[in-house]
Parts: C-alpha cells; sequence; structure tokens
C-alpha cells in the first residue's frame, strides 16, 4: 500500500474531487459524502439518477454509530457482528447525511469495508466516502485500474492503485431492519 498514493487521493477528494478506487470486488468512484457537486458529478459520470441514492463506505465503524442507534439492538447486533466485512446494510436515517446521497429515501447504504486501502483513505479523511461501482450505467463495473480510465479518462481527478479485495461479485446488500436481500 502506497502511503503516497493515498494522500493524493486524500488531497483530491477533500478538494471536493472524484477518484476511482479499488473495493472488495470491483473498482468504484468515491467523493466527499457532503460535498454536493462532487456527488452530482458521479451521478453525471454514471449517468444514474440522483433518486436512487448511493453507498457510503469506511473502514470505521464509528462512523455509522449514529445510524445503527436508531434501529432495535438485536438488529444492530447483526450488522455489528457482520462487519467489517463486505456487507452492505441499508440503515435508516433521519437526515444525517443529505439528499443528494439518500435520493428519495429516508434510509442509506453503508459498509464497513476490511479492505485495507479503503480502510486507510476512509481512516486518512476522517469520514466515510461515496462508494459506487465504477462504470456508466448499463455497463459491467471496472474491474482493473485500466477499464476504469478507459470508461472515464481524465474525466476524474484521481486513480488510486491498488488491487481488487478478491470477491467475484459486489458485495450484498440487505435492509437493517427486516434483514430483506436486496443484492446477493
Amino acid at each position: 500500500m502506497s502511503f503516497i498514493h493515498i494522500a493524493q487521493a486524500c488531497h483530491h477528494v477533500h478538494r471536493g474531487g472524484v477518484i476511482a478506487y479499488p473495493t472488495e470486488a470491483v473498482w468504484g468512484l468515491g467523493c466527499d459524502p457532503f460535498n454536493q457537486e462532487a456527488v452530482e458529478r458521479i451521478l453525471k459520470l454514471k449517468k444514474r439518477p440522483w433518486q436512487k441514492g448511493l453507498l457510503l463506505v469506511s473502514g470505521d465503524m464509528n462512523d455509522f454509530r449514529s445510524l445503527l442507534s436508531l434501529i432495535p439492538e438485536e438488529r444492530a447486533n447483526e450488522v455489528i457482528k457482520s462487519w467489517p466485512g463486505p456487507n452492505t446494510w441499508v440503515l435508516p436515517d433521519p437526515g444525517i447525511y443529505p439528499d443528494w446521497v439518500r435520493g428519495t429515501h429516508r434510509s442509506i447504504a453503508v459498509r464497513v469495508t476490511d479492505h485495507p486501502l479503503v480502510c486507510e483513505l476512509t481512516r486518512q479523511l476522517g469520514y466515510p466516502v461515496i462508494s459506487t461501482s465504477a462504470n456508466p450505467a448499463g455497463i459491467s463495473p471496472a474491474r482493473t485500474l485500466l477499464e476504469s480510465r478507459c470508461y472515464f479518462g481524465d474525466e476524474l481527478d484521481y486513480y488510486l492503485p491498488g488491487e481488487l479485495g478478491g470477491l467475484d461479485r459486489p458485495t450484498t446488500i440487505r435492509d437493517a431492519l427486516t434483514g430483506r436481500l436486496f443484492r446477493s
């Protein structure tokens, strides 16, 4: 892991930039979730409607403690036991995150990753980042840095070099209140 590359990625995110980075299974696009212009850039690049909402990822469970406190203890314990790892949970959000991240939902999808590069990136940033697959809508997600570059070229501010986490498909997504599976 190159701390110089992570520092450069953080620099771009702090300045409102959009980066590409490897996740557990595919390359992702990321930015500061509280920077509306950066989030809107991602949506435009992906040709993704804002109404769908976006996912947040962090290497630190404490980033999502306030959301976990909104669900019953037994459900929160199930979520906590699955982290860190390739499990994305949809949690109620009373407005902690902006509409441009949540879309039309009153909930938000979050994951505490064990991917070392993403853990270090979010640790150095001090907050979670948007994590959405690096691909325009309707096209397969990028599985390499080269594929990411082919999709987005110089439209991104930085490509954080690194390896995927070894999964052959994107992480599962479940509703934290009901356990309902959205994506397996």
